[in-house]
């Protein structure tokens, strides 16, 4: 019997001591699914842990952890199995604090029904309008509105029905497809399992009647054909097989398929499982596809049906939710995985911000987190999606952090950017090999970081004076300099400083494209930065160098005037008094200027780049 019922996903979300995880727990108790042991244990933790006084605490239910049980909230998303003779159900308790938003989205990645509770005592709060907005952009289209604690406002109907009207009004343009506004205690178990002799005025449905009656079903298997390759499998010379899961669609031995990135066609040959081949496959459905023609395929490609191939693109609108707990900088490296797949992405611009309590599009340099906003992003290679809109599994995508490698961003795809698709390279005869031969020389960049007043600019200009009069074909890019000209719209910023690297970097890479040697002088405080600049170009082109020198020092030397007039206020995110200054771990030298003359440290550049055969 269970094999035949339908499973339902939903999640419980909305703000803080809402009564989430009480509304779950009653209602795993009320289907009778909670075992003899379990609520002896949870008798006994009510004792030591409740908020409720001597009543049962059914919150503790979902609230494992020892954090939680102490401060009487959820931060962790609790899943929990249960079923009924009509359906299965998985629920995801999520956390209702702002920090744990991102275990929110996590817990409603993967639901078709929203539960978003509102405390009746204190009505619609900007957290329960977020979340709504995080199941929106996640592609739920069910929402129960449970307005909970309604025996702390005596079961008044006015008040009930002002709360709901006030939701639908905000949710109207959330694209919902049907929102069910109940009345509940979840404390006292009003209209959770049964309808409530205290709420004579309402006449809908009690909360699992409706969880057993919605209709949810994404027929995914309708949608087109789409198979994210997981693993080439390969155990001998004789089998070649593509492992996955289905994410949409449906596949027969004998069917067409396409390599999305790339065009090329095949049939399928077999559909392997490990109980023996198939001869058709639905979505959802994890298996080995084998082909009958030898096709360059790889972990992270998908296979399409050529007749509805989905987008291939290297640049894409996407909405994004920001996760991380620094802010989200336009021009930074992240790496992203969509599927299998991952690659490296920029974000290069963010359309708006999105003001979760008015649902106003806002104007914005950067996104902090928890913020939700409309971003371009562009990739290091093309990719192949659907518009999350369509598909969920294959238009979702993640941003990972490249030092930390921490998720710090949840993204849905809205469309791919027809940009530059009719723009190639030029090619000349004279290229960057005959350039730097004819000067002689091997093109390399000098990257001089540190704080101000560090001597970068110093040691820069000894290290060009020394080259220039070897006859070397060389070139200095002050961070100053730049500042008067190209990059003089800048400011300050934590993502002007990104967008003022990112610029001076393809400067310098196109000066190396001339054959020259490049001596860069930037504070450049980031290290993701610095890393993107060791990336853009050939290897053995970047030469980092951190000129170090203590901030007292820097402050002692004060050649500008700066640090003084930051210490007063003057000068915000200036690097070092307001503003962090991120150190090379790695560098490829480190001059310590507080303990050598600038003329020693020039020395020491001048040999290191002797010993790479530079002469100078």
């Amino acid at each position: 019997m269970a094999a035949k019922r339908d499973l339902l996903r939903f999640i419980t979300c909305g703000s803080v001591d809402d009564g989430k995880s009480t509304l779950i727990g009653r209602l795993l108790h009320d289907c009778g699914v909670i075992f003899e042991d379990t609520y002896t244990a949870l008798s006994a933790d009510s004792q030591r842990h409740s908020t409720t006084g001597d009543a049962m605490d059914f919150a503790l239910l979902l609230d494992g952890l020892e954090a939680e049980r102490q401060q009487g909230i959820t931060i962790d998303v609790a899943y929990r199995y249960f079923a009924t003779p009509c359906r299965s159900f998985i629920v995801a308790d999520t956390p209702g604090h702002e920090q744990y938003t991102r275990n929110m989205a996590t817990g409603a990645s993967t639901a078709s029904l929203a539960i978003i509770l509102v405390d009746a005592t204190k009505g619609l709060l900007p957290q329960s309008r977020r979340h709504s907005i995080i199941c929106s952009l996640l592609g739920i289209r069910h929402v129960v509105l449970a307005i909970n604690k309604m025996d702390l406002i005596g079961f008044d109907a006015a008040r009930f029905t002002a709360i709901a009207a006030e939701y639908r009004t905000f949710a109207a343009a959330l694209g919902f497809q049907d929102i069910t506004a109940l009345p509940i205690s979840a404390r006292q178990g009003d209209n959770i399992t049964s309808l409530s002799s205290k709420t004579p005025w309402y006449r809908g449905p009690f909360l699992l009647a409706h969880l057993e009656a919605v209709d949810v079903a994404a027929d995914d298997a309708a949608k087109p054909f789409r198979f994210p390759v997981q693993w080439v499998n390969r155990p001998d010379e004789d089998f070649r097989g593509f492992a996955g899961t289905l994410a949409s669609g449906r596949i027969a031995a004998g069917d067409a398929i396409m390599l999305a990135a790339t065009g090329a066609q095949s049939r399928v040959a077999r559909i392997v499982t490990a109980d023996g081949d198939l001869p058709e496959a639905v979505a959802g459905q994890a298996v080995t596809l084998t082909l009958a023609d030898e096709i360059d395929i790889a972990r992270g490609d998908m296979l399409v049906a050529p007749s509805a191939r989905p987008e291939t693109a290297d640049q894409f609108a996407a909405d994004v939710l920001w996760m991380g707990n620094e802010p989200m900088l336009p021009g930074r490296d992240y790496l992203l995985r969509i599927g299998h797949a991952w690659t490296t992405a920029r974000v290069t611009s963010l359309r708006h911000r999105l003001e979760v309590t008015t649902r106003e599009y806002q104007a914005a340099r950067q996104l902090e987190m928890n913020d939700i906003g409309l971003c371009h992003l562009s990739c290091l290679q093309p990719l192949s999606f659907d518009p999350y809109a369509k598909n969920r599994a294959t238009g979702a995508f993640i941003l990972v952090d490249r030092f930390t490698h921490e998720t710090v961003a949840a993204g849905m795809i809205r469309h791919g950017l027809r940009r530059a698709t009719n723009i190639h390279r030029a090619a000349f005869t004279v290229d960057r090999t005959a350039r730097s031969e004819s000067y002689g020389q091997r093109p390399i960049l000098l990257w001089f970081t540190g704080l101000s007043g560090s001597g970068k600019s110093t040691i820069a200009n000894l290290v060009e004076q020394a080259l220039f009069a070897a006859g070397r074909h060389c070139y200095s890019l002050d961070g100053d300099n730049l500042r008067l000209g190209l990059c003089n719209d800048l400011g300050f910023t934590p993502a002007d400083r990104v967008e003022n690297i990112r610029r001076a970097g393809e400067v310098a890479k196109l000066f190396l494209d001339a054959g020259l040697i490049v001596l860069g002088s930037f504070i450049s405080p980031f290290r993701a930065e610095r890393q993107m600049l060791r990336e853009l170009l050939p290897a053995g082109e970047f030469l980092e160098i951190h000129v170090d020198a203590p901030i007292e020092t820097c402050i002692a030397r004060d050649p500008k005037g700066l640090y003084a007039k930051a210490k007063a206020g003057l000068i915000p995110n200036f690097t070092g008094i307001s503003s962090p200054y991120e150190a090379p771990e790695n560098p490829d030298m480190h001059l310590k200027t507080g303990d050598f003359t600038a003329e020693e440290c020039a020395e020491q550049v001048l040999q290191a780049l002797r010993g790479k055969g530079i002469a100078c």
